[in-house]
Parts: C-alpha cells; sequence; structure tokens
C-alpha cells in the first residue's frame, strides 16, 4: 500500500496553490478556484475548498520536502518573506532541517541529508 495523495484543505485555493507552487517551483497551468493538483507524480499534493469555513488553523500537519541544500534554501524563503519558524539546524538523526509556515499556517521542513 502506498499514500496515494496529501490534501490540504484551505478557503483560498488559489492563494494556497500559488504559494506551493512558487516554493516548489511549479506551473501547473492551473487557476482553479477549488481544487487544484500541484504535484502529481507518485503520491500527489492537493490543494482544496471544500466548502466548509475554516477560521482556525490547529497546525496538526507537517509536510516535509527532501532539498538537495537546506542552507540555499533558507535564503530563497528568506527573500519570499515566508515565515520562518526554525533556521536550518542539524537534527540528531542526521537530517538538516528549516520549518516555516504557509501563508495557512501550516508547518512545512525542508530536509537534506549531509554527509
Amino acid at each position: 500500500m502506498k499514500i496515494g495523495e496529501v490534501c490540504l484543505l484551505t478557503n483560498d485555493v488559489i492563494r494556497l496553490a500559488n504559494f506551493y507552487k512558487t516554493l516548489l517551483s511549479i506551473d501547473n497551468g492551473s487557476n482553479d478556484e477549488v481544487h487544484q493538483f500541484i504535484i502529481s507524480e507518485e503520491t500527489t499534493l492537493t490543494i482544496f475548498n471544500d466548502g466548509i469555513e475554516r477560521k482556525t488553523n490547529f497546525n496538526n500537519i507537517s509536510l516535509a520536502f527532501t532539498v538537495s541544500d537546506v542552507d540555499m534554501e533558507f535564503e530563497r524563503l528568506k527573500a519570499l518573506g515566508v515565515e520562518i519558524v526554525t533556521p536550518p539546524t542539524l537534527r540528531p538523526w542526521g537530517a538538516k532541517n528549516v520549518t516555516f509556515k504557509d501563508p495557512d499556517g501550516n508547518i512545512i521542513a525542508f530536509r537534506c541529508f549531509p554527509q
């Protein structure tokens, strides 16, 4: 069994999808206000408005993306004005992470595994 999809629920699909398209350097050609596929490979990242008003965010989801250079991505995130939670930090399990928030307050990590 494989995870088939991760879906972020939001009240503003355009805003959140545009954030992820910029973050991940993806142009999917979509401007749909209800549902967008952002990554459509083995596991899909989608942004969806199911019509339920979301007034609070309990930050109960975290996404992690593996990148080749966390320090370079950290500089890019700062230039984009992204809210940084923790700067690049080497973790006890060997990963180097930078964590930040998307426009809805979800926690995202970019990580690499330095040798």
